[in-house]
């Protein structure tokens, strides 16, 4: 990932994290989704099957704050942002969450909050999954 042509962050195997953060969310959904990123098993074992997981295989994490992932796009042409988090209180759940991740032995890679980033990645599978925080679950 780079901004202004400065490499900024890369990974070997692991995740691509596009962490969106909105208008809800806190604190509390941090350690939820971290654990669950870490301990989620979606690396093919010597069978072939899903059960190894980022902590498993020693993989890395590059984080990414996409506030784009609260696009509505239900009404006209031009994606309204509204849902998405104030940046003060995103950029704040952005480092809790990557310092959480790291905190469970996974090596973070940051992007930079707010800038223009040139993301490549080389989807090495057929996973993409969806992770939202769920308050109910941390009770």
């Amino acid at each position: 990932m780079s901004v202004d042509d400065k490499i900024v962050g890369q990974i070997g195997q692991g995740f691509l994290v596009l962490f969106g953060v909105g208008k809800g969310d806190s604190s509390a959904d941090i350690p939820y989704l971290a654990n669950k990123v870490v301990n989620m098993r979606v690396f093919a074992d010597q069978d072939g099957k899903f059960n190894l997981s980022l902590k498993d295989i020693k993989g890395e994490c590059l984080i990414v704050s996409q506030f784009t992932l609260y696009a509505d796009t239900r009404h006209g042409n031009r994606p309204s942002f509204t849902e998405a988090g104030e940046p003060v209180m995103a950029n704040e759940l952005y480092k809790e969450f990557c310092e959480a991740v790291a905190g469970l032995g996974v090596k973070v890679e940051r992007g930079v909050f707010g800038a223009m980033m040139q993301v490549e990645l080389v989807n090495d599978g057929p996973v993409t999954v969806m992770v939202e925080g769920r308050r109910e679950d941390l009770v």
